[in-house]
């Protein structure tokens, strides 16, 4: 049997708020773009509920109605969204060679990558249970619904102390907890976090179990790794941020990354170091992670893959 091959001006992998704000740019701009969804269709915010962060929606949004809405204006502009996923690249020439679900070969003139990233969780059941009822990775997402309430934060990193102040300003307690006895973060984080009053730091504390009602967190129980000793914290949020992982593990060897993984963009462009590879979105993007700058940055790839062709265009029929 033959292999399936198709050509393709502009190939968008991943969905979210980057990939489909880079398909509406790309369908306006006539590159005719096919949009592959990863597994996840609609990236992150599908796993949130309220979204009351992202302009134009004065009462919030559903994190799925909302995805669902850049699904729809994508396709109606005429992206062509499919369900799939790409199990490997090749951009050592072009047009750039991309393999879906291990089976059909795209060659692309422009590859817009908006594979996002994923938080890293503690793995415990009822993290998962609350995920969206209580339980987030994201303070400055969601931590206007905990505004007047006590809450817990897990982590130790400069992320983790930055969020904790962050919450500290709209949240009655704030109790960090530290699995060591010592921080990771920066001496100036640390500072700010022992300096603010109503954030009450628990070191050498790890997190048993995620407690509720079996629709939202009222508690935690944390054991102390030394004494062994449990203690139950009456909170109503729960905050992760031990970091994100990049999605971007197919891309490792052909595109510039930092250590962590995540793409490196040309200052001022969504460029790679790949002629024709642009990246958008938490791919590329590990300080600010928010819908609304992911959409800027998938409007930023679609009109760098634009004007990547036009001027190609120019010199072949210059």
């Amino acid at each position: 049997m033959s292999e399936e091959i198709e050509h393709v001006k502009c190939l968008i992998i991943g969905s979210g708020p980057a990939g489909y704000t880079a398909a509406i740019y790309a369908s306006r701009a006539d590159l005719k773009p096919v949009l592959y969804t990863g597994m996840l269709a609609g990236g992150q915010l599908t796993q949130t509920t309220e979204v009351e962060n992202y302009p134009g929606y004065p009462e919030g949004i559903l994190g799925p109605e909302m995805m669902q809405n850049f699904e729809k204006q994508a396709a109606r502009l005429g992206t062509d969204i499919r369900f799939g996923y790409v199990s490997s690249v090749d951009f050592s020439s072009l047009p750039h060679k991309v393999v879906v679900d291990e089976s059909k070969t795209i060659l692309a003139d422009t590859v817009i990558i908006s594979t996002g990233a994923s938080a890293k969780w503690l793995g415990l059941e009822s993290e998962q249970k609350y995920n969206g009822f209580g339980v987030s990775a994201c303070a400055v997402c969601d931590g206007f619904f905990f505004r007047g309430q006590d809450v817990a934060i897990v982590g130790a990193g400069d992320t983790a102390a930055e969020e904790a102040t962050y919450l500290a300003k709209l949240c009655r307690k704030v109790y960090m907890l530290v699995r060591r006895d010592e921080f990771r973060a920066s001496k100036a984080m640390v500072h700010r976090v022992l300096n603010t009053p109503n954030i009450e730091v628990i070191y050498n504390t790890e997190t048993k179990e995620i407690l509720g009602d079996g629709k939202t967190v009222n508690g935690v129980l944390v054991i102390n790794n030394e004494t062994n000793q449990e203690t139950k914290l009456d909170v109503t949020g729960f905050f992760v941020a031990i970091g994100h992982h990049p999605n971007t593990e197919i891309f490792r060897g052909q595109i510039n990354m930092d250590e962590t993984g995540y793409i490196i963009t040309k200052p001022d462009s969504s460029e790679t170091n790949i002629e024709g590879v642009f990246a958008c979105g938490d791919a590329q993007d590990h300080i600010y992670r928010q819908a609304i700058t992911a959409a800027g940055t998938g409007c930023m790839a679609a009109i760098d893959a634009e004007r990547y062709l036009a001027a190609k265009e120019h010199v072949v029929t210059a």
